[in-house]
């Protein structure tokens, strides 16, 4: 019975990460705010969009809480993996190159 509490909390999370993601997006642009509070600002609107979803699921309301902060948490982790980032992580050497046999 536990294991598919936490199979239902998980799958919730998924399904809303995406529309944390973008609240949060526009959190970040219409408001100017410090970086270091965006994870906090998604891990309140995850809670929030999970309470919010009582009309969608039976889940119970703690259990609702708990996938809407995981989504809100993971959807920070996720911009932040697929946002570009210019630079170099390594300089090229042409000794370590291993596609470079000529």
């Amino acid at each position: 019975m536990e294991n598919e509490m936490m199979t239902q909390v998980l799958l919730f999370a998924t399904v809303i990460g995406p529309f944390v993601a973008g609240v949060v997006e526009v959190v970040k642009k219409t408001v100017s705010l410090p970086k270091n509070f965006v994870p906090l600002i998604a891990l309140v609107v995850g809670v929030g969009l999970g309470a919010a979803a009582a009309p969608f699921t039976d889940m119970e309301l703690m259990l609702r809480l708990w996938a809407g902060a995981g989504a809100g948490l993971m959807a920070t982790g996720l911009f932040e993996n697929l946002k570009q980032r210019p630079g170099k992580t390594k300089a090229k050497n042409k000794d370590n190159d291993l596609f470079n046999n000529q």
